[in-house]
């Protein structure tokens, strides 16, 4: 098993139109707008940008994410990562009952060194950070599309 191996799978119901999420989670330089643990989005070219974020940890993770594949019929959006963590996450945005359903895979390999020293004790809060980021990006992005303000 390899510790620095991490597959997140994370599901949202929201209560608003697919297209409408998906044009949401296309604009990737808005997401401090309505997502607090994203910091900072740097775009640095058409389909590239560099990111930080932070969740509870006292930690920030910066990123660089280049598109592959954006399907706004099929409503995907698929993103390679680099830096702090490499590997891909992929955005699917579905109708559900009265809304969305948003599909959010990412599977990544740590190379920070930091959390790769703390591989072993840090896992299980790697992983509730992770959700954690997660369950407020879902709550801003409600308020967003609600029209409050997100953040």
């Amino acid at each position: 098993m390899d510790l620095n191996h991490y597959r997140f799978r994370s599901r949202w119901v929201l209560p608003a139109a697919p297209d409408a999420v998906y044009q949401v989670l296309e604009d990737v330089p808005g997401y401090p707008l309505w997502w607090r643990e994203v910091r900072e989005v740097v775009r640095t070219s058409e389909t590239e940008g560099l990111l930080r974020f932070r969740s509870l940890l006292p930690y920030d993770l910066r990123v660089t994410a280049r598109l592959r594949r954006q399907d706004p019929a099929a409503r995907l959006l698929e993103a390679a990562l680099d830096g702090d963590l490499v590997g891909s996450l992929v955005w699917r945005v579905g109708a559900a009952c009265g809304g969305a359903r948003v599909d959010f895979d990412q599977e990544v390999r740590v190379t920070s060194r930091t959390m790769r020293l703390l591989a072993i004790p840090g896992r299980p809060l790697f992983r509730a950070n992770h959700a954690l980021m997660m369950r407020s990006g879902r709550a801003g992005l409600v308020r967003l599309l609600a029209g409050a303000k997100p953040v």
